[in-house]
């Protein structure tokens, strides 16, 4: 969320930014700042009566002991139709209070200056590719597949018990999954991650303060009778640990990670996009977190960035980083970068991570501050999280690439944790 101070101060910066992100906020903030002004017209007018109900409060006692009883009664009476009114005062700026918030809330995060302009993922900048595409030859197979040739995953039998998207994963498909979630917390400990177990679902005002509601309250599976979520993410809950919290400047940054499957109703996913492992309503993830320091938090983001780039290149995935444009970036983000690694026998590019620098956006959302040493004041903190990383993409290219004749090889780093090294 925005900080209503900076709103009011850089209206026209605001309208300006947020065209980058193809978003016309001119209407949006105007309101804000005449209904800014109007707070401002009824506090002075409350004040002004305060202080007039706290004048005469104190000359009623005098009046009575002066015998002035008439001027006294009108005096009290005057207190009367003061308070009367300071409480409608008091209403009006609640109202107008809400409203300001409600219109606050609609405005997306201020992308920064690096972002490129862009509607759609075309419009995305390359900054960076890595690794070999494999020759696969002619008798390539898609990973859905080779999953079926090799009874690693069960996508019918996934419909039958809950419906498309919900994937049944057996034998070395299961061990495979649990190899890579295994591989990635180790690898995120080894970067100084301390590992979370969250809740797989959370409450509304988890989901607003990472910025998933009201944005994106359609693609969550809600539980109505308990007004609950099912997780997106693992950054929801686990940003969410901080809601409300001032922690000390010496902790930062906190860096947390979490495995949690994943859950999105992918609402109007269809065509040849959605098959197999490509789309799913419920999937694995590992999740990293951080709360930074405002001034580390770009640096941090490269280290995100380049802690990812390393778990794709020792799965020896070919891959590209993407820097996103305005228009193909979420709502809460200031800055993303998106991983894609190449699918040899699809013949194209799978998003497996996005790493995010989201400034203050969240954290001002949820009341997360640190005190800084200094002035001992509480500062918003600024939050970034990333994919480290999303399994199913990799897990069908990891299938697909590694295909030879003679079975699936596994990557090495992988053999420790599933304890094959050839899926036959």
């Amino acid at each position: 969320m925005l900080n209503l101070r900076f709103i009011q101060e850089n209206p026209e910066l605001v309208i300006e930014k947020l065209k980058k992100k193809n978003f016309d906020a001119s209407q949006i903030v105007g309101q804000i700042i005449d209904l800014y002004q109007s707070k401002n017209e009824i506090q002075a007018k409350a004040d002004q009566m305060k202080a007039e109900m706290n004048k005469l409060s104190k000359e009623i006692g005098q009046l009575f002991r002066e015998g002035k009883q008439a001027e006294a009664n009108a005096a009290k009476e005057r207190t009367s139709v003061l308070k009367d009114s300071i409480k409608q005062l008091d209403e009006d700026f609640a109202k107008i209070d809400a409203q300001v918030f409600d219109l606050q809330v609609q405005l997306p995060n201020i992308p920064a200056d690096i972002v490129p302009a862009g509607k759609t993922a075309d419009d995305n900048q390359i900054v960076k590719t890595g690794g070999a595409v494999p020759e696969l030859g002619e008798h390539k197979l898609p990973h859905w597949e080779l999953a079926s040739k090799y009874d690693l995953i069960d996508f019918e039998l996934g419909v039958k018990i809950t419906g498309a998207g919900f994937p049944v994963y057996k034998g070395k498909g299961s061990r495979l999954q649990r190899a890579l979630i295994n591989f990635f917390l180790n690898e995120a400990e080894k970067a100084g991650y301390l590992e979370i177990q969250p809740p797989l679902v959370v409450n509304e005002d988890s989901g607003f303060g990472t910025g998933q509601l009201p944005d994106k309250e359609g693609q969550m599976y809600h539980v109505t009778e308990d007004n609950l979520y099912l997780i997106p993410t693992a950054e929801v809950p686990v940003t969410n640990l901080y809601r409300d919290v001032i922690v000390d400047a010496k902790e930062l940054p906190i860096k947390n990670t979490a495995y949690s499957a994943c859950f999105r109703r992918e609402a109007g996913s269809y065509g040849k996009d959605v098959r197999g492992l490509n789309r799913l309503h419920q999937f694995d993830k590992v999740e990293v977190v951080q709360v930074a320091h405002p001034d580390k938090s770009y640096e941090i983001l490269d280290e995100m960035v380049a802690h990812v780039e390393g778990l794709v290149q020792k799965l020896g995935l070919p891959y590209r980083i993407l820097r996103l444009c305005g228009g193909d970036m979420s709502f809460t983000s200031a800055l993303t970068y998106d991983f894609e690694v190449y699918s040899a026998a699809q013949e194209k590019w799978l998003e497996v991570s996005s790493v995010s620098n989201f400034e203050s956006f969240q954290a001002n959302r949820l009341k997360l501050r640190y005190r800084d040493e200094q002035t001992k004041k509480p500062v918003i903190a600024h939050t970034l999280n990333g994919s480290a990383l999303a399994l199913p993409r990799i897990v069908a290219a990891l299938l697909e690439n590694y295909q030879t004749a003679e079975g699936i090889k596994v990557p090495e780093v992988l053999v420790p944790f599933c304890g094959f090294d050839l899926i036959q």
